[in-house]
């Protein structure tokens, strides 16, 4: 069983994670960079979950185009003795996480809020202390995107707000590929709207 952590991936978004209000250009130039960099990673058989003639055949992901308005600084609070729970996944195993905070933002006239967490066992590593986890579904999964929900990684924030880029939302490997074991998006962060933004979804998927 192939464990999807995506370190690399997720050593990506970190190091892009825009850190207050920016401008619009330099959040279309920073995503362009995150999807040069994504794509490369697909590209490269040593680390894509892209097999035999997907692999060969691999140009670029389809992306939504990138939107500004999806770049969003969401009030950050801190869940004071978050619960610890086993995440389901995509298989048997049930990795353990926190429920370390929440974010809360409004798109158009309407506030959504998301719960953030953080895998006990990643938190471990030198590196990802300060990593968190953002799974979510929302109105487009199953149709533009994956069905089974779509992710987001962050770090903590320093003060009472944090960084949303759903420009940044990206598909779990089991999207491509069998035999990875990925976290389920939970119930709580079923969001309802849709987010025409990251990553899409085309042809069957695993």
């Amino acid at each position: 069983m192939r464990v999807n952590i995506n370190l690399w991936i997720i050593f990506l978004f970190i190091s892009t994670i825009g850190l207050g209000q920016i401008s619009g250009d330099s959040i279309i130039q920073e995503n362009i960079e995150y999807r040069t960099n994504l794509n490369a990673h697909y590209s490269d058989s040593a680390h894509s979950p892209l097999k035999g003639k997907d692999l060969k055949e691999f140009d670029s992901l389809p992306f939504f185009p990138i939107d500004t308005s999806y770049y969003i600084i969401a009030k950050f609070v801190k869940i004071k003795k978050g619960k610890t729970f086993k995440m389901k996944t995509s298989t048997a195993r049930k990795p353990v996480y926190k429920v370390y905070g929440k974010a809360v933002f409004t798109i158009g006239d309407t506030t959504y809020e998301l719960m953030i967490y953080q895998n006990v066992a990643l938190t471990k590593r030198e590196g990802f202390e300060d990593f968190l986890f953002l799974p979510f579904n929302d109105f487009t999964n199953g149709n533009e995107t994956y069905g089974g929900g779509r992710y987001l990684d962050l770090r903590i924030p320093k003060g009472d707000s944090i960084v949303i880029d759903f420009n940044k939302a990206y598909n779990p490997y089991c999207a491509y590929t069998d035999g990875y074991s990925c976290p389920v998006p939970p119930r709580e962060n079923g969001l309802k709207t849709y987010i025409k933004a990251g990553v899409k979804f085309e042809g069957e998927e695993h």
